[in-house]
Parts: C-alpha cells; structure tokens; sequence
C-alpha cells in the first residue's frame, strides 16, 4: 500500500483575450467561467494535483520535474496526458489506485453541475470505478486571493493498493 498526497494553485486572470487566462479546466472538465488559470499547460489544478499525488505515493520527482513548464512540448498540454504518465508510472510499480479524495478550493465557479463529469473522466484516467474518486468543492468564504477569485487549488490523497 502507497499513499500520495498532491497540491497545485494557479492564479485565474480573465480569458485571452482580455487576460492572460487560459479556458477554465477542472478534473478534465471544461467549464464556463471569466477568468481561467495562467499556466504553462492547460493549468488544470485537479489533475496537476492527481499527478503529484500519484507520483508522491511512488516517491517520484513532482509534476514540475517531469513536465517542465520550460518545455515547450507542455505548452498548452492537455493535463490528462500527465495522468496518463503517472498511472503508467503507477501500473509499472505492481499497484492500483484504491482510493483518491480530491478537495477543489474556489470561490466560483461553483463545481456541483461539474462533479459528475469530473468524476468519470478522472476514474477514467486512474482506471478505476469511479466510486472509488471522491471530489468536494469548498471555497475561502472571502478570504485571501482564492476567496476574492485571484486563484484556484487543489488538494489530493491518494491510496494505491497492489494491482489485482
């Protein structure tokens, strides 16, 4: 048995091209918003902070290690191809995902219509049932950049389990 914990925060400026915001991505999903993340990939926080999860669980090098954000290749990334990585990482060492509990912090937009989707596409990703991907939204009440909607971020506890 492994257990990760992961953490992304990116800083949400108004879409291009108003802002140097990209399209507001969480888990995969894409949802309606004015501000997006300033970011070197697509800047999803969900999933960046899956993959450090993940890795940590291993005791790997963090997302940043792997995916240099000096890389070109990882410009504009979709951020499950980083999934992809770390679960292949993940298989490779002879273990499964068992649990993931993912925590999304932001003031809006509200993520209850978006959990769902964010759900399977994450359950997707790990190759697990999605029962088994967990995901609460909760916000700053106000406080600090991500309570004025400066900012969005993540928290992520993985618990890995040898494969079947």
């Amino acid at each position: 048995m492994r257990v990760g914990h992961g953490y992304d925060l990116h800083r949400l400026e108004p879409i291009a091209p108003a802002g140097a915001g990209r399209p507001l991505i969480l888990g995969g999903v894409k949802i309606p918003h004015d501000r997006g993340p300033v970011a070197h990939s697509d800047g999803d926080v969900v999933l960046h902070a899956v993959v450090d999860a993940l890795l940590g669980s291993l005791g790997e090098p963090d997302i940043g290690e792997l995916f240099s954000n000096d890389d070109p290749r990882h410009d504009g990334a979709d951020s499950s191809l980083f999934v992809s990585e770390a679960m292949r990482r993940v298989r490779a060492r002879g273990y499964a995902v068992g649990n993931i509990d993912i925590t999304v912090i932001c003031e809006r937009p509200r993520l209850s219509d978006h959990k769902a989707a964010m759900r399977t596409i994450i359950a997707r990703l790990l190759g697990c049932e999605e029962s088994r991907v967990n995901i609460k939204g909760k916000t700053h009440e106000g406080v600090d950049a991500i309570g004025e909607g400066r900012a969005v971020e993540a928290h992520v506890v993985v618990f890995l389990i040898s494969a079947p």
